[in-house]
């Protein structure tokens, strides 16, 4: 990996360099590895993890394909609350 470090701004590089490990999972790796995880624990995250990234993407596609509301935003006023 390398950050090109610009007129001498070391913060900016060190920002980048940060935002690229994160990119990549370095520091989720870390923490994962700083403890020993049974294998039944780790099958389990992992099996985790797939139904939460399998929620996610069907989340996007549903509100890709008009089914859903866009996150946030309220689909009907509700009751009692001002007019804008």
């Amino acid at each position: 990996m390398q950050v090109v470090v610009r007129d001498n701004n070391v913060d900016q590089a060190l920002r980048a360099l940060k935002k690229k490990l994160q990119r990549e999972g370095v520091f989720r790796e870390m923490k994962l590895r700083n403890y020993y995880e049974k294998p039944s624990e780790k099958k389990a995250r992992q099996k985790a993890e797939a139904v939460r990234r399998a929620r996610k993407l069907a989340r996007k596609r549903a509100q890709r394909e008009g089914g859903l509301a866009a996150p946030g935003r309220p689909t009907a006023p509700r009751p009692g609350a001002p007019a804008r």
